[in-house]
């Protein structure tokens, strides 16, 4: 993904010595840019997995993502560090895809990773040591979850791609969505039981299905 982020310019240079985002933070509010720069290599790839799986379309979580660290950049000096920055920036970022849902009037098309980055799922070729079935039956599987997940009121979805996407604590999703721990908590627990019923009901029907056409073709022969 291409950097495009303006006003501060040129792609970081990673220091050899960890330094943590707060010092980082801290730097950059002091007017050091390269120090917000580092910042952007560091989270970019997070931030724009969030948009995307939130928002389901590539050119839209771009957007989002310049949109997000424009916004960051320009709200650093406000930043009091009552939260993490990645929980601040996650926030900024929740909020810019659910104006861009709503002004779009589009519903969510939530996008399920199948492997560590999560971004090719439609592109995926079958490996040597997969059959064509076995990679069918896989990426049904994800569109069965993000169908039933696209189907979770807006707070419940949240909670859910935070936490078991991002591996987000319960804290962070807290801080990131401005509410109580025991609300992410009853949050996340109630979109994963519904979730649960959902996938059951459909691999119910889909078992049945399978097993009419399955009957079907052997009284065919």
């Amino acid at each position: 993904m291409g950097r495009a982020w303006g006003t501060w310019g040129q792609k970081a240079v990673v220091s050899a010595t960890p330094v943590t985002d707060e010092e980082l933070v801290s730097r950059a509010q002091a007017g050091d840019l390269e120090s917000f720069n580092q910042l952007v290599a560091r989270w970019e790839r997070p931030i724009y997995a969030l948009a995307y799986r939130t928002l389901g379309r590539e050119e839209d979580a771009r957007d989002v993502v310049q949109e997000a660290f424009l916004r960051g950049f320009r709200g650093l000096k406000g930043f009091k560090g009552e939260a993490k920055f990645s929980s601040w920036l996650y926030r900024i970022t929740l909020n810019l895809c659910r104006d861009w849902m709503r002004k779009a009037r589009r519903a969510p098309m939530i996008q399920i990773p199948e492997n560590e980055d999560g971004l090719d799922m439609a592109e995926q070729m079958p490996s040597t040591a997969e059959s064509v079935e076995e990679l069918v039956n896989r990426q049904q599987m994800s569109a069965a979850v993000a169908k039933a997940m696209a189907e979770l009121p807006d707070e419940q979805r949240t909670a859910i791609l935070m936490k078991e996407f991002h591996g987000l604590t319960f804290q962070e999703i807290a801080d990131a969505l401005d509410c109580p721990l025991s609300t992410v908590k009853t949050r996340l627990y109630q979109g994963l039981s519904v979730l649960r019923r959902r996938l059951d009901r459909d691999a119910r029907q889909q078992a049945d299905e399978a097993s009419l056409r399955r009957a079907s073709w052997e009284s065919s022969t």
